[in-house]
């Protein structure tokens, strides 16, 4: 069974006029269940005109504050983004998965300084200030340089916070405002590009030997942004990226034609099912009834992953697992397509 437990919004705060941030009240018995590391995110469930609506929003807050927090900026034509932005109350309950996902900071305990870079546009900010604020206040002597375009200030989540920050660690935290539609002082004009990465490589800190890279926002931006980090000598395993969205069409290049015997296992049950090779693993679970993790359904977060422990699969595209794990077995379930005579797949062991 997959894991929800039913919250209560404890506070509701307007961020900018499209977005909002929910924070929840964790009783005391959940604690320990809902502890996470700075960049994960969780999974809200609700119905939405009787219909059951999963959602995957990044925590904006760090593991070190007593606050439990998620920021939702609202999607034109939006199905809970709409709710969260427009009809939510403090008070209100939603199902709430504990943490979870790989784009993460874990504190160095070597107590030498580190320097972290991360550029994030719009809403993926979100992830970056739950890692930003974990820096400043376990890692003390270390810094963070945040280069964050919007289309204005805005626009600009948690600017006002962001601002308040630098202010009180001036030699610690350095921002790069960004902004596509006005021009303002002591900010750059355009989007996160080529020049502006080179600005902070090889100009403000040339010097500066970064620990890590933390991109998240639009697809685009990031691969513009990894490929130059890499013509840059930045090794790959610095670079850490979450996309919120994609606009990449997916694509198998095997025949999809005929039926796979299916087995999935999930909390120790194992079902048998006959599935059409052109379907995904977690349709033909959600099908039939069979309760796996999920959330996205678009192959950018990590919730359905689950391990081939018999036959092949070929997923349409895959934005989180990296080549070790898939040679380990693991799956997208929702982007996975039997590509043998039997398929088994375990959700347990991952």
């Amino acid at each position: 069974m997959s894991k929800f437990f039913p919250l209560k919004i404890k506070n509701i705060i307007r961020e900018t006029e499209e977005a909002v941030s929910l924070e929840f009240e964790i009783p005391q018995e959940l604690k320990k269940e809902f502890s996470f590391k700075a960049g994960q995110y969780v999974t809200l469930k609700t119905t939405i005109n009787g219909k059951e609506v999963r959602r995957a929003y990044s925590l904006c807050t760090p593991p070190t504050d007593e606050t439990f927090r998620v920021t939702v900026k609202e999607v034109k034509d939006g199905t809970f983004s709409v709710l969260a932005n427009n009809k939510l109350k403090a008070g209100d309950v939603l199902e709430v998965h504990p943490p979870e996902g790989k784009f993460i900071f874990e504190p160095e305990q070597d107590g030498h300084q580190h320097t972290y870079a991360a550029f994030a546009a719009g809403s993926g900010i979100t992830p970056v200030m739950s890692i930003l604020k974990t820096v400043l206040q376990v890692e003390k002597h270390s810094r963070f340089v945040l280069v964050y375009g919007n289309k204005t200030p805005d626009d600009t989540i948690f600017f006002k916070e962001l601002l308040k920050l630098q202010m009180e660690h001036p030699d610690r935290l350095f921002i790069e405002f960004i902004y596509s539609r006005t021009k303002e002082e002591e900010s750059h004009y355009g989007r996160i590009d080529q020049s502006t990465v080179n600005y902070v490589l090889k100009n403000r800190f040339k010097d500066v030997s970064f620990t890590k890279f933390y991109l998240c926002g639009p697809e685009d931006m990031i691969n513009n942004v990894t490929e130059i980090l890499l013509n840059n000598n930045i090794k790959k395993e610095k670079i850490l990226f979450e996309l919120f969205n994609t606009e990449v069409e997916g694509q198998v290049k095997s025949d999809l034609s005929g039926d796979t015997e299916l087995l999935i296992k999930v909390d120790e049950e194992e079902f048998s099912l006959t599935m059409p090779k052109n379907k995904t693993v977690l349709q033909m679970a959600l099908d039939n009834d069979i309760d796996v993790p999920y959330s996205c359904q678009g192959g950018i977060c990590s919730s359905c992953v689950a391990r081939i422990t018999e036959g092949t699969a070929e997923m349409e595209k895959n934005s989180i697992l990296v080549d070790s794990e898939i040679e380990e077995g693991l799956i997208l379930t929702c982007q996975a397509h039997p590509t043998s005579a039997t398929l088994k797949v375990d959700y347990d062991d991952v």
